[in-house]
């Protein structure tokens, strides 16, 4: 399915995160499925903002600290787009933040008479849970305040490979990517266009998708594998290294100990089978590569090079 109108709702689709990754494209989505968009942004004068504008989406200022701001940005939308807010700093993730701007949000959604919401979290692994915790509070309480909510938990995105958060994880740093998965192992990923093809859908077909929890991947290539289809795509050389404990460690807590749970079993766990039965489109690492994703590497590349 790719631009297919969206005909659930005759007021706007509230999207927070709209100047992000997932907000962004699920904004791009429907806006390209002719339903109407309300962009919640907290500066309405920055880049994307503006560029959210150009596009066709209204802009609405709304901060997840700020309760009140939330209210009138919401009035009249049918349906929202939610991107947890994000509430991590120096120190590590702060889930109880994370959750009260989270609960903020439904709250407002629920008062201004939002029936459905997309709530997009993170992925959950095939043992306990190491990492979300806010996330998942945040999508048990829309459950409690909305009558119609449909869950994504999607995986690792494609666009890591573009990241420079500049701490030695993912991206390239002189022609290596470096990361806590053993090389030779399979790692799920997904392309945001394809998270913002499963919002689309559930907002087209709410009484499907209500209710449901989707776990999202498209490919899952081993990391070795995935440098090697990008370095063969961009022509240029490039490795893979696993970051070891202490090399985690150093660079936060929270990442060692992912690491450690990850080696020892944990693992996403998305069916990407059943989800291409839903969305035939699913986009593979080759797929995303040949739309734009080498380009955008190689240039990326080059420019450090």
């Amino acid at each position: 399915m790719t631009d297919a109108p969206i005909h659930s709702g005759t007021g706007p689709v509230a999207v927070t995160g709209a100047t992000g990754k997932q907000g962004g494209a699920t904004v791009r989505r429907l806006l390209a499925g002719g339903r109407p968009v309300r962009a919640l942004v907290r500066d309405e004068t920055t880049p994307a903002a503006v560029a959210l504008a150009d596009a066709g989406a209204e802009l609405a200022l709304a901060d997840f600290d700020e309760p009140s701001s939330l209210a009138p940005a919401l009035d009249g939308a049918t349906a929202l787009f939610a991107v947890p807010p994000v509430a991590y700093g120096p120190a590590g993730s702060n889930p109880e933040l994370e959750f009260t701007r989270g609960r903020n949000l439904a709250d407002a959604a629920a008062a201004a008479g939002v029936r459905q919401v997309v709530f997009t979290g993170i992925a959950s692994t095939s043992g306990d849970t190491f990492a979300g915790s806010g996330k998942w509070r945040i999508e048990q309480y829309l459950r409690e305040q909305i009558p119609l909510v449909t869950v994504l938990r999607p995986v690792r995105f494609m666009t890591n490979y573009l990241a420079d958060f500049g701490i030695g994880l993912d991206g390239f740093v002189d022609g290596v990517h470096r990361h806590i998965f053993p090389p030779n192992e399979p790692v799920q990923i997904i392309a945001l266009e394809d998270i913002a093809e499963f919002a689309a859908l559930a907002f087209e077909q709410p009484d499907r998708f209500a209710g449901r929890t989707l776990e999202l991947a498209g490919d899952s290539p081993s990391p070795a594998e995935a440098v090697a289809a990008i370095s063969a795509a961009t022509g240029v050389a490039l490795r893979y290294e696993q970051l070891s404990h202490d090399e985690a460690a150093a660079l936060n807590p929270e990442i060692a100990k992912t690491r450690e749970l990850w080696i020892s079993g944990q693992r996403w766990h998305a069916d990407i089978e059943a989800l291409r039965v839903i969305h035939p489109g699913l986009r593979t690492l080759a797929d995303w590569l040949s739309e734009g994703g080498a380009a955008a590497l190689r240039l990326r590349l080059l420019g450090a090079a």
